[in-house]
């Protein structure tokens, strides 16, 4: 994401440093979070990681195929805008605002997040792609038709391509 989106400019050196300053973000957020979450059950786990991943991942793969409006602004932020939301209903949510953290209520009333983080992350998606009139956007909107005849059909992807 640094190198092709935030920074396309990057160098290598600046993409294997964010690199590994993630990893050791990633790492230490990890690690509280299962410390923190040490007494949950499982299920209720992999189901939270399966609602977070799919209010940032399927909107932008589902819309990639369908919609010729994508840009690459609009998934970025929008995936964003899904992510964000998602992990801020899991926290104010049942399990972590009561049982881990010991509020009284809960702010937000529902254990699973996915049904309103992924309709927030299509409408940021659509949003964000309908206000994106960069050239790059303009681009990205004309190559859908040509994209979408190559990936029903397969003419024109039997040939090396040069990267």
């Amino acid at each position: 994401l640094y190198s092709n989106v935030i920074n396309p400019n990057a160098t290598d050196e600046q993409v294997v440093k964010i690199s590994k300053v993630t990893v050791v973000v990633v790492g230490i957020v990890g690690v509280i979070l299962g410390i923190a979450f040490e007494q949950q059950n499982i299920a209720y786990m992999v189901g939270l990681a399966f609602g977070i991943a799919a209010s940032a991942n399927f909107p932008i793969l589902f819309l990639s195929i369908y919609w010729r409006g994508l840009t690459t602004r609009g998934a970025f932020l929008g995936g964003l805008c899904g992510l964000i939301s998602a992990v801020t209903l899991v926290i104010v949510g049942p399990i972590v605002w009561v049982q881990i953290l010991g509020n009284e209520e809960a702010l937000f009333p529902y254990k699973h997040p996915a049904l309103f983080s992924v309709t927030v992350a299509f409408i940021s998606i659509w949003f964000f792609s309908k206000v994106d009139n960069s050239e790059r956007g303009k681009a990205e909107k004309e190559l859908f038709r040509a994209q979408n005849i190559i990936a029903n059909t397969g003419i024109g992807a039997a040939g090396a391509v040069d990267h």
